[in-house]
Protein backbone atom coordinates (compact mmCIF):
# COMPACT_ATOMS: atom_id res chain seq x y z
CA UNK A 1 0.00 0.00 0.00
CA UNK A 2 1.21 3.25 -0.67
CA UNK A 3 0.20 6.60 1.32
CA UNK A 4 1.31 10.27 0.90
CA UNK A 5 3.11 11.92 3.54
CA UNK A 6 3.77 15.29 4.50
CA UNK A 7 6.77 17.55 5.07
CA UNK A 8 5.51 17.82 8.54
CA UNK A 9 5.14 14.74 9.38
CA UNK A 10 8.13 13.33 7.29
CA UNK A 11 10.33 15.75 9.26
CA UNK A 12 8.60 14.15 12.73
CA UNK A 13 9.41 10.88 11.48
CA UNK A 14 13.62 11.91 10.81
CA UNK A 15 13.54 12.84 14.52
CA UNK A 16 12.27 9.67 16.23
CA UNK A 17 14.00 6.88 17.09
CA UNK A 18 12.25 3.96 14.39
CA UNK A 19 14.06 3.10 10.81
CA UNK A 20 13.48 4.83 7.87
CA UNK A 21 14.65 4.73 4.50
CA UNK A 22 14.08 8.00 2.38
CA UNK A 23 15.10 7.40 -0.80
CA UNK A 24 15.25 10.01 -4.18
CA UNK A 25 14.39 8.32 -7.15
CA UNK A 26 15.44 10.78 -9.56
CA UNK A 27 19.01 10.39 -11.46
CA UNK A 28 21.79 11.19 -9.41
CA UNK A 29 22.87 14.52 -11.41
CA UNK A 30 19.38 15.66 -10.96
CA UNK A 31 19.37 14.88 -7.48
CA UNK A 32 22.22 16.86 -7.05
CA UNK A 33 22.23 20.01 -8.96
CA UNK A 34 17.97 20.51 -8.25
CA UNK A 35 18.20 19.52 -4.53
CA UNK A 36 17.48 17.13 -2.33
CA UNK A 37 16.70 16.27 1.52
CA UNK A 38 20.03 16.10 3.94
CA UNK A 39 18.96 12.56 4.33
CA UNK A 40 17.67 11.21 1.48
CA UNK A 41 19.62 8.59 -0.49
CA UNK A 42 19.97 8.87 -4.13
CA UNK A 43 18.41 5.77 -5.82
CA UNK A 44 17.80 6.30 -9.68
CA UNK A 45 14.10 5.07 -11.04
CA UNK A 46 17.66 3.27 -13.60
CA UNK A 47 18.96 1.12 -10.82
CA UNK A 48 15.91 0.30 -8.90
CA UNK A 49 16.35 -3.50 -9.50
CA UNK A 50 20.08 -3.54 -9.20
CA UNK A 51 20.52 -1.79 -5.40
CA UNK A 52 17.28 -1.77 -3.63
CA UNK A 53 17.70 -5.05 -2.31
CA UNK A 54 21.01 -4.41 -0.48
CA UNK A 55 20.06 -0.50 0.29
CA UNK A 56 17.12 -1.37 1.98
CA UNK A 57 17.05 -5.11 2.92
CA UNK A 58 14.07 -5.03 4.57
CA UNK A 59 10.75 -4.81 2.99
CA UNK A 60 8.28 -4.04 6.12
CA UNK A 61 10.53 -0.73 6.87
CA UNK A 62 9.14 2.78 6.80
CA UNK A 63 10.27 3.61 3.44
CA UNK A 64 9.55 7.36 1.94
CA UNK A 65 9.98 7.98 -2.13
CA UNK A 66 10.65 11.35 -3.01
CA UNK A 67 11.41 13.42 -6.33
CA UNK A 68 10.65 16.90 -8.25
CA UNK A 69 7.04 16.50 -8.21
CA UNK A 70 6.90 14.99 -11.47
CA UNK A 71 5.28 11.16 -10.55
CA UNK A 72 8.51 9.41 -10.35
CA UNK A 73 8.19 8.58 -7.26
CA UNK A 74 4.75 7.14 -8.22
CA UNK A 75 6.24 5.19 -10.60
CA UNK A 76 8.97 3.51 -8.28
CA UNK A 77 6.47 3.24 -5.59
CA UNK A 78 4.47 0.45 -8.30
CA UNK A 79 7.58 -1.55 -9.08
CA UNK A 80 8.48 -1.79 -5.16
CA UNK A 81 5.27 -2.76 -4.27
CA UNK A 82 5.43 -5.43 -6.68
CA UNK A 83 8.86 -6.59 -5.30
CA UNK A 84 7.26 -7.05 -1.71
CA UNK A 85 7.82 -3.72 0.13
CA UNK A 86 4.32 -3.22 2.06
CA UNK A 87 4.93 0.25 3.69
CA UNK A 88 5.45 2.55 1.42
CA UNK A 89 4.92 6.47 1.50
CA UNK A 90 5.38 9.43 -1.22
CA UNK A 91 6.27 12.65 -0.05
CA UNK A 92 4.01 15.12 -1.10
CA UNK A 93 4.51 17.76 -3.18
CA UNK A 94 8.32 16.52 -3.47
CA UNK A 95 11.47 18.20 -3.00
CA UNK A 96 9.78 21.38 -3.90
CA UNK A 97 7.00 20.31 -1.31
CA UNK A 98 9.63 20.17 1.29
CA UNK A 99 11.28 23.46 0.32
CA UNK A 100 7.93 25.29 0.33
CA UNK A 101 7.17 24.28 3.85
CA UNK A 102 10.00 25.75 5.16
CA UNK A 103 12.70 23.08 5.24
CA UNK A 104 16.38 23.11 3.51
CA UNK A 105 16.87 21.59 0.71
CA UNK A 106 20.49 20.72 -0.17
CA UNK A 107 22.43 20.57 -3.36
CA UNK A 108 25.59 18.02 -4.31
CA UNK A 109 25.71 14.17 -3.31
CA UNK A 110 27.29 12.41 0.09
CA UNK A 111 26.13 15.33 1.64
CA UNK A 112 26.01 14.10 5.39
CA UNK A 113 29.41 12.53 4.99
CA UNK A 114 30.47 15.93 3.71
CA UNK A 115 29.28 18.08 6.10
CA UNK A 116 30.54 15.72 9.12
CA UNK A 117 33.82 16.54 7.28
CA UNK A 118 33.34 20.15 8.00
CA UNK A 119 31.77 19.50 11.51
CA UNK A 120 34.64 17.12 12.65
CA UNK A 121 37.38 20.18 11.62
CA UNK A 122 35.58 22.66 13.14
CA UNK A 123 34.88 20.68 16.46
CA UNK A 124 38.15 18.92 17.00
CA UNK A 125 40.43 22.06 15.64
CA UNK A 126 41.85 19.45 12.83
CA UNK A 127 45.51 20.86 12.03
CA UNK A 128 45.83 21.56 8.15
CA UNK A 129 48.60 22.92 6.04
CA UNK A 130 48.07 24.99 2.91
CA UNK A 131 49.50 23.73 -0.14
CA UNK A 132 52.31 26.51 -0.37
CA UNK A 133 53.17 25.71 2.81
CA UNK A 134 53.31 21.69 2.04
CA UNK A 135 55.47 22.77 -1.11
CA UNK A 136 57.64 24.83 0.94
CA UNK A 137 58.26 22.23 3.16
CA UNK A 138 59.14 19.49 0.55
CA UNK A 139 61.55 22.13 -1.21
CA UNK A 140 63.09 22.52 2.38
CA UNK A 141 63.70 18.39 2.50
CA UNK A 142 61.42 18.34 5.78
CA UNK A 143 61.13 14.94 7.41
CA UNK A 144 57.36 14.33 6.07
CA UNK A 145 55.81 11.89 4.38
CA UNK A 146 51.96 12.73 2.64
CA UNK A 147 49.86 9.98 2.84
CA UNK A 148 46.81 9.72 0.25
CA UNK A 149 43.51 8.04 1.65
CA UNK A 150 41.60 7.89 -1.27
CA UNK A 151 41.22 4.31 -2.70
CA UNK A 152 44.06 3.09 -5.18
CA UNK A 153 42.08 3.84 -8.48
CA UNK A 154 41.53 7.45 -7.52
CA UNK A 155 45.08 7.94 -6.44
CA UNK A 156 46.72 6.67 -9.50
CA UNK A 157 44.42 9.31 -11.50
CA UNK A 158 46.30 11.99 -9.87
CA UNK A 159 48.20 12.45 -6.37
CA UNK A 160 50.48 14.84 -4.19
CA UNK A 161 54.29 14.41 -5.54
CA UNK A 162 55.51 11.86 -2.98
CA UNK A 163 52.29 10.98 -1.91
CA UNK A 164 51.73 7.11 -0.61
CA UNK A 165 48.27 6.00 -1.23
CA UNK A 166 46.44 4.76 2.28
CA UNK A 167 42.97 4.91 2.08
CA UNK A 168 40.94 5.96 5.21
CA UNK A 169 40.15 3.13 7.61
CA UNK A 170 44.27 1.61 6.68
CA UNK A 171 45.89 4.41 8.18
CA UNK A 172 45.90 4.01 11.71
CA UNK A 173 46.41 -0.17 10.86
CA UNK A 174 49.09 0.61 8.56
CA UNK A 175 50.95 3.94 10.09
CA UNK A 176 53.65 2.59 12.26
CA UNK A 177 55.22 0.54 9.09
CA UNK A 178 55.40 3.36 7.16
CA UNK A 179 56.13 6.28 9.80
CA UNK A 180 59.37 4.92 11.41
CA UNK A 181 60.22 7.62 12.92
CA UNK A 182 58.13 10.12 16.19
CA UNK A 183 59.49 13.22 14.98
CA UNK A 184 58.58 12.82 10.98
CA UNK A 185 55.50 14.83 10.10
CA UNK A 186 52.15 13.21 8.82
CA UNK A 187 49.75 15.19 6.36
CA UNK A 188 46.94 12.99 4.76
CA UNK A 189 45.16 14.20 1.31
CA UNK A 190 42.33 13.42 0.05
CA UNK A 191 41.23 15.15 -3.64
CA UNK A 192 39.03 17.84 -1.59
CA UNK A 193 38.90 18.13 2.35
CA UNK A 194 36.19 15.44 3.62
CA UNK A 195 38.89 12.42 3.85
CA UNK A 196 41.97 14.68 4.55
CA UNK A 197 39.85 15.98 7.47
CA UNK A 198 38.53 12.04 8.61
CA UNK A 199 42.29 10.82 8.03
CA UNK A 200 44.13 13.26 9.86
CA UNK A 201 41.85 13.53 12.85
CA UNK A 202 41.56 9.31 12.47
CA UNK A 203 45.59 9.52 13.43
CA UNK A 204 45.34 12.30 16.32
CA UNK A 205 42.48 10.41 17.78
CA UNK A 206 44.33 7.07 17.58
CA UNK A 207 46.92 8.50 19.42
CA UNK A 208 49.81 8.26 17.41
CA UNK A 209 52.95 10.49 18.82
CA UNK A 210 53.84 11.99 15.18
CA UNK A 211 52.22 15.43 14.43
CA UNK A 212 49.92 14.88 11.67
CA UNK A 213 48.32 17.76 9.19
CA UNK A 214 45.16 17.93 6.55
CA UNK A 215 46.17 19.19 3.34
CA UNK A 216 43.83 22.40 3.19
CA UNK A 217 41.47 21.05 0.05
CA UNK A 218 43.37 18.51 -0.67
CA UNK A 219 44.08 17.73 -4.22
CA UNK A 220 42.75 20.36 -5.77
CA UNK A 221 44.15 22.71 -3.10
CA UNK A 222 47.00 21.70 -4.86
CA UNK A 223 46.36 21.91 -8.36
CA UNK A 224 44.44 25.49 -7.58
CA UNK A 225 47.56 26.87 -6.44
CA UNK A 226 49.35 26.38 -9.77
CA UNK A 227 51.46 23.13 -8.11
CA UNK A 228 51.80 20.10 -10.93
CA UNK A 229 50.33 16.54 -9.81
CA UNK A 230 51.54 13.30 -10.58
CA UNK A 231 49.80 10.47 -12.16
CA UNK A 232 49.74 6.69 -12.44
CA UNK A 233 51.48 6.69 -9.37
CA UNK A 234 51.99 3.34 -7.84
CA UNK A 235 53.63 3.90 -4.23
CA UNK A 236 51.48 1.69 -1.62
CA UNK A 237 51.41 0.50 1.77
CA UNK A 238 53.36 -2.86 2.90
CA UNK A 239 51.70 -5.73 4.68
CA UNK A 240 51.60 -5.23 8.22
CA UNK A 241 54.46 -6.01 10.60
CA UNK A 242 53.65 -7.93 14.14
CA UNK A 243 55.51 -4.52 15.99
CA UNK A 244 53.05 -2.58 13.48
CA UNK A 245 49.84 -4.72 14.50
CA UNK A 246 50.45 -4.54 18.24
CA UNK A 247 50.79 -0.94 18.03
CA UNK A 248 47.53 -0.68 16.02
CA UNK A 249 45.70 -2.79 18.37
CA UNK A 250 47.00 -0.09 20.89
CA UNK A 251 45.56 2.51 18.87
CA UNK A 252 42.08 0.92 18.91
CA UNK A 253 41.71 0.72 22.06
CA UNK A 254 41.85 3.75 22.50
CA UNK A 255 39.46 4.42 19.97
CA UNK A 256 37.27 2.31 21.44
CA UNK A 257 37.19 3.45 24.72
CA UNK A 258 36.77 7.21 23.81
CA UNK A 259 34.16 6.54 21.46
CA UNK A 260 31.92 3.81 23.27
CA UNK A 261 32.55 1.01 19.94
CA UNK A 262 30.36 -1.89 21.22
CA UNK A 263 31.57 -5.31 19.65
CA UNK A 264 29.08 -8.50 19.03
CA UNK A 265 30.18 -11.90 18.57
CA UNK A 266 29.31 -15.19 16.02
CA UNK A 267 26.35 -16.03 18.22
CA UNK A 268 24.82 -12.90 18.47
CA UNK A 269 25.09 -11.51 14.79
CA UNK A 270 23.28 -15.08 14.23
CA UNK A 271 20.52 -13.91 16.75
CA UNK A 272 20.10 -10.77 14.91
CA UNK A 273 20.12 -12.12 11.49
CA UNK A 274 17.14 -14.55 12.80
CA UNK A 275 15.56 -11.06 13.00
CA UNK A 276 16.04 -9.35 10.38
CA UNK A 277 11.99 -9.34 9.50
CA UNK A 278 11.43 -6.63 12.36
CA UNK A 279 15.22 -4.71 12.49
CA UNK A 280 17.37 -4.20 9.45
CA UNK A 281 20.68 -5.40 9.69
CA UNK A 282 23.86 -4.40 7.27
CA UNK A 283 27.05 -6.30 7.42
CA UNK A 284 29.93 -4.70 6.15
CA UNK A 285 33.20 -5.40 5.56
CA UNK A 286 35.34 -2.77 5.42
CA UNK A 287 39.11 -4.28 4.62
CA UNK A 288 40.19 -3.56 1.17
CA UNK A 289 38.31 -5.02 -1.84
CA UNK A 290 41.27 -7.16 -3.17
CA UNK A 291 40.48 -8.69 0.76
CA UNK A 292 37.15 -9.27 0.83
CA UNK A 293 37.74 -10.74 -2.58
CA UNK A 294 40.06 -13.37 -1.00
CA UNK A 295 37.97 -14.50 1.10
CA UNK A 296 34.41 -12.65 3.21
CA UNK A 297 31.66 -13.96 5.58
CA UNK A 298 28.35 -14.87 3.57
CA UNK A 299 26.01 -11.82 3.17
CA UNK A 300 28.80 -9.54 3.85
CA UNK A 301 29.19 -6.85 1.38
CA UNK A 302 32.56 -5.03 0.69
CA UNK A 303 32.50 -1.30 2.35
CA UNK A 304 35.98 0.20 2.51
CA UNK A 305 36.21 2.07 5.61
CA UNK A 306 37.15 5.38 4.91
CA UNK A 307 34.59 4.81 1.50
CA UNK A 308 32.22 4.17 3.52
CA UNK A 309 32.53 7.04 5.99
CA UNK A 310 32.77 9.56 3.12
CA UNK A 311 29.90 7.74 1.19
CA UNK A 312 27.94 6.00 3.92
CA UNK A 313 24.36 6.55 1.62
CA UNK A 314 26.03 4.30 -0.48
CA UNK A 315 25.67 1.02 1.50
CA UNK A 316 23.25 1.56 4.02
CA UNK A 317 20.16 2.90 2.95
CA UNK A 318 18.13 2.55 6.43
CA UNK A 319 18.58 4.93 8.86
CA UNK A 320 18.93 3.80 12.93
CA UNK A 321 19.28 0.36 11.42
CA UNK A 322 22.01 -2.00 12.63
CA UNK A 323 25.33 -1.98 11.05
CA UNK A 324 27.91 -4.31 11.45
CA UNK A 325 31.34 -4.23 10.53
CA UNK A 326 33.75 -7.21 9.98
CA UNK A 327 37.63 -7.07 9.33
CA UNK A 328 40.47 -9.59 10.22
CA UNK A 329 41.33 -8.30 12.83
CA UNK A 330 39.33 -5.50 14.67
CA UNK A 331 40.87 -2.60 13.52
CA UNK A 332 40.00 -1.21 10.24
CA UNK A 333 36.40 -2.00 12.18
CA UNK A 334 37.19 -0.29 15.06
CA UNK A 335 38.76 3.14 13.35
CA UNK A 336 35.18 3.06 11.06
CA UNK A 337 32.86 2.42 13.79
CA UNK A 338 34.24 5.27 15.80
CA UNK A 339 33.30 7.79 12.68
CA UNK A 340 29.83 6.15 12.23
CA UNK A 341 28.92 6.62 16.05
CA UNK A 342 30.30 10.24 15.81
CA UNK A 343 27.79 10.76 12.64
CA UNK A 344 24.91 10.12 14.83
CA UNK A 345 24.44 6.66 13.69
CA UNK A 346 23.26 4.92 16.89
CA UNK A 347 23.39 0.88 16.35
CA UNK A 348 27.04 0.18 14.95
CA UNK A 349 29.23 -2.76 16.51
CA UNK A 350 32.29 -4.50 15.62
CA UNK A 351 32.11 -8.23 14.90
CA UNK A 352 34.62 -9.93 17.25
CA UNK A 353 37.27 -12.06 15.45
CA UNK A 354 35.15 -11.26 12.33
CA UNK A 355 36.63 -13.99 10.20
CA UNK A 356 37.78 -16.77 12.55
CA UNK A 357 36.33 -19.79 12.78
CA UNK A 358 33.61 -19.33 9.80
CA UNK A 359 33.62 -20.89 6.39
CA UNK A 360 34.59 -17.44 4.22
CA UNK A 361 32.93 -17.01 0.71
CA UNK A 362 35.68 -15.85 -2.30
CA UNK A 363 35.14 -13.63 -5.20
CA UNK A 364 34.10 -10.18 -5.96
CA UNK A 365 31.18 -9.14 -4.05
CA UNK A 366 26.97 -10.38 -5.17
CA UNK A 367 24.28 -7.84 -4.01
CA UNK A 368 20.84 -9.26 -4.21
CA UNK A 369 19.06 -8.14 -7.29
CA UNK A 370 15.76 -7.98 -8.53
CA UNK A 371 15.35 -10.36 -11.65
CA UNK A 372 14.71 -8.92 -15.07
CA UNK A 373 11.53 -8.96 -16.34
CA UNK A 374 11.24 -9.85 -19.32
CA UNK A 375 14.46 -11.43 -20.99
CA UNK A 376 15.30 -10.76 -24.58
CA UNK A 377 17.60 -12.25 -26.94
CA UNK A 378 21.37 -12.37 -26.85
CA UNK A 379 23.40 -11.50 -29.63
CA UNK A 380 27.24 -11.53 -29.56
CA UNK A 381 30.22 -9.20 -30.43
CA UNK A 382 30.53 -10.87 -33.51
CA UNK A 383 26.91 -11.25 -34.62
CA UNK A 384 26.57 -7.64 -33.44
CA UNK A 385 29.65 -6.31 -35.63
CA UNK A 386 28.10 -7.89 -38.88
CA UNK A 387 24.89 -6.32 -38.73
CA UNK A 388 26.83 -2.69 -37.85
CA UNK A 389 28.20 -3.48 -41.35
CA UNK A 390 25.05 -4.47 -42.83
CA UNK A 391 23.55 -1.11 -41.62
CA UNK A 392 20.95 -3.19 -39.58
CA UNK A 393 20.72 -2.48 -36.14
CA UNK A 394 21.32 0.29 -33.76
CA UNK A 395 23.24 0.24 -30.25
CA UNK A 396 21.93 1.61 -27.44
CA UNK A 397 24.34 2.27 -24.69
CA UNK A 398 22.73 2.98 -21.14
CA UNK A 399 25.51 3.20 -19.55
CA UNK A 400 26.73 6.42 -17.52
CA UNK A 401 27.62 8.93 -19.49
CA UNK A 402 30.98 9.78 -18.21
CA UNK A 403 31.06 5.61 -19.03
CA UNK A 404 29.90 5.99 -22.43
CA UNK A 405 32.11 9.15 -22.97
CA UNK A 406 35.32 7.20 -22.53
CA UNK A 407 34.37 3.85 -24.77
CA UNK A 408 31.38 3.06 -26.84
CA UNK A 409 30.72 1.08 -29.81
CA UNK A 410 30.82 3.48 -32.89
CA UNK A 411 27.29 5.24 -33.86
CA UNK A 412 25.42 3.99 -30.61
CA UNK A 413 23.02 6.29 -29.30
CA UNK A 414 23.14 7.20 -25.40
CA UNK A 415 20.17 7.43 -23.17
CA UNK A 416 19.37 7.33 -19.51
CA UNK A 417 17.02 3.83 -18.65
CA UNK A 418 14.76 5.55 -16.62
CA UNK A 419 13.23 7.84 -19.58
CA UNK A 420 13.63 5.38 -21.69
CA UNK A 421 10.33 6.01 -23.79
CA UNK A 422 11.40 9.31 -24.54
CA UNK A 423 14.15 8.69 -26.07
CA UNK A 424 13.55 5.75 -28.19
CA UNK A 425 11.54 8.42 -30.38
CA UNK A 426 14.63 10.36 -31.33
CA UNK A 427 16.14 7.07 -32.69
CA UNK A 428 15.58 6.18 -35.94
CA UNK A 429 15.43 3.47 -38.09
CA UNK A 430 13.50 -0.12 -38.28
CA UNK A 431 16.12 -3.09 -37.07
CA UNK A 432 16.77 -4.22 -34.19
CA UNK A 433 17.94 -1.98 -30.99
CA UNK A 434 20.51 -3.42 -29.48
CA UNK A 435 21.37 -2.76 -25.58
CA UNK A 436 24.51 -2.95 -24.27
CA UNK A 437 26.29 -1.30 -20.69
CA UNK A 438 30.12 -2.09 -19.44
CA UNK A 439 29.06 -5.43 -18.27
CA UNK A 440 25.61 -5.92 -19.76
CA UNK A 441 23.49 -5.91 -16.47
CA UNK A 442 21.83 -2.42 -16.47
CA UNK A 443 21.07 -2.83 -20.16
CA UNK A 444 19.09 -6.28 -19.30
CA UNK A 445 16.82 -4.48 -17.76
CA UNK A 446 16.92 -1.33 -20.48
CA UNK A 447 16.31 -4.20 -23.07
CA UNK A 448 13.24 -5.40 -20.93
CA UNK A 449 11.54 -2.13 -20.74
CA UNK A 450 12.56 -1.49 -24.56
CA UNK A 451 10.86 -4.94 -25.36
CA UNK A 452 7.27 -3.58 -23.93
CA UNK A 453 7.50 0.29 -25.34
CA UNK A 454 8.50 -0.10 -28.81
CA UNK A 455 7.44 -2.22 -31.95
CA UNK A 456 11.17 -2.61 -33.14
CA UNK A 457 13.45 -5.63 -32.19
CA UNK A 458 15.19 -6.29 -29.50
CA UNK A 459 18.30 -7.69 -28.31
CA UNK A 460 21.00 -7.65 -25.82
CA UNK A 461 24.41 -7.20 -26.14
CA UNK A 462 25.91 -10.70 -25.02
CA UNK A 463 28.39 -9.68 -22.19
CA UNK A 464 28.53 -5.55 -22.70
CA UNK A 465 30.89 -3.30 -24.12
CA UNK A 466 33.46 -4.75 -22.21
CA UNK A 467 32.90 -8.51 -24.20
CA UNK A 468 32.89 -6.14 -27.10
CA UNK A 469 36.28 -4.94 -26.49
CA UNK A 470 37.70 -8.20 -25.73
CA UNK A 471 36.82 -8.92 -29.10
CA UNK A 472 39.24 -6.66 -30.33
CA UNK A 473 36.13 -4.70 -31.17
CA UNK A 474 37.13 -0.76 -31.76
CA UNK A 475 35.24 1.65 -29.75
CA UNK A 476 35.03 5.60 -29.86
CA UNK A 477 35.18 8.17 -27.44
CA UNK A 478 32.92 11.39 -26.66
CA UNK A 479 29.67 12.23 -26.49
CA UNK A 480 27.69 11.31 -29.70
CA UNK A 481 24.43 10.79 -30.09
CA UNK A 482 23.22 11.85 -27.62
CA UNK A 483 19.21 10.94 -27.34
CA UNK A 484 19.07 12.44 -23.77
CA UNK A 485 20.56 15.07 -21.52
CA UNK A 486 23.64 14.14 -19.22
CA UNK A 487 22.48 14.43 -15.92
CA UNK A 488 22.21 10.90 -14.68
CA UNK A 489 25.46 11.55 -12.80
CA UNK A 490 27.09 13.84 -10.41
CA UNK A 491 30.32 15.11 -12.12
CA UNK A 492 33.44 15.71 -10.14
CA UNK A 493 35.37 18.71 -10.77
CA UNK A 494 37.64 16.56 -13.07
CA UNK A 495 35.45 15.24 -15.19
CA UNK A 496 34.62 18.29 -16.90
CA UNK A 497 36.38 19.24 -20.15
CA UNK A 498 36.84 22.87 -19.56
CA UNK A 499 36.86 25.07 -16.48
CA UNK A 500 38.36 23.00 -14.16
CA UNK A 501 39.47 25.44 -12.23
CA UNK A 502 36.14 27.09 -11.53
CA UNK A 503 34.38 23.75 -11.15
CA UNK A 504 37.07 23.26 -8.29
CA UNK A 505 36.50 26.37 -6.38
CA UNK A 506 32.71 25.73 -6.47
CA UNK A 507 33.32 22.31 -5.09
CA UNK A 508 35.05 23.74 -2.20
CA UNK A 509 33.11 26.64 -1.95
CA UNK A 510 30.10 23.95 -1.43
CA UNK A 511 31.97 21.80 1.25
CA UNK A 512 32.58 24.32 3.46
CA UNK A 513 28.94 25.84 3.39
CA UNK A 514 27.38 22.38 4.70
CA UNK A 515 27.74 23.05 8.13
CA UNK A 516 25.41 26.51 8.68
CA UNK A 517 23.24 24.59 5.92
CA UNK A 518 23.00 22.00 8.25
CA UNK A 519 22.33 23.55 11.16
CA UNK A 520 19.26 25.04 9.95
CA UNK A 521 18.13 22.01 8.62
CA UNK A 522 18.07 20.84 12.05
CA UNK A 523 18.15 16.84 11.55
CA UNK A 524 21.59 15.58 11.63
CA UNK A 525 22.71 14.30 15.00
CA UNK A 526 26.59 14.89 14.64
CA UNK A 527 28.05 14.12 17.96
CA UNK A 528 31.76 15.63 19.31
CA UNK A 529 33.48 13.66 21.92
CA UNK A 530 35.74 15.97 23.91
CA UNK A 531 39.39 15.08 24.81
Amino acid sequence: MTNQISPADLRTWLLDEDELALLDVREEGVFGADGHLLFAVCLPMSRLELDILSLVPRKSVRLVLCDGGDGLAERAATKISDWGYTNISILTGGVSGWEAAGNVVFRGVNVPSKAFGEFVEIESDTPNVSAEELNAMMDRGENMVVLDSRPWVEYRRMNIPTGIDCPGAELAYRVHDIVDDPERIVVVNCAGRTRSIIGAQSLINAGITNKVMALRNGTMGWALAGFDLETGSDRNFLPVSDDGLQDAHACAERVATRFGVQTIDHAMLENWQAETETKSLYLLDVRNPDEYAAGHLPGSLSAPGGQLVQATDKWAGTYRSRLVLIDDTGVRATMTASWLIQMGWPNVFVLKRGLENTELESGAQQAPVVPVENEVELISADELRQQLDAGTATVVDVATSLEYKAAHVSDAWWVVRSRLGESLAAIAGEGPLVFTSPDGVLASYAASDAAMLTDRPVRLLDGGTVAWQAAGLAVTQGFENMADQNNDIQYKAYDHDDNIEFHMQEYLSWETGLVEQVERDGTARFKHFPI
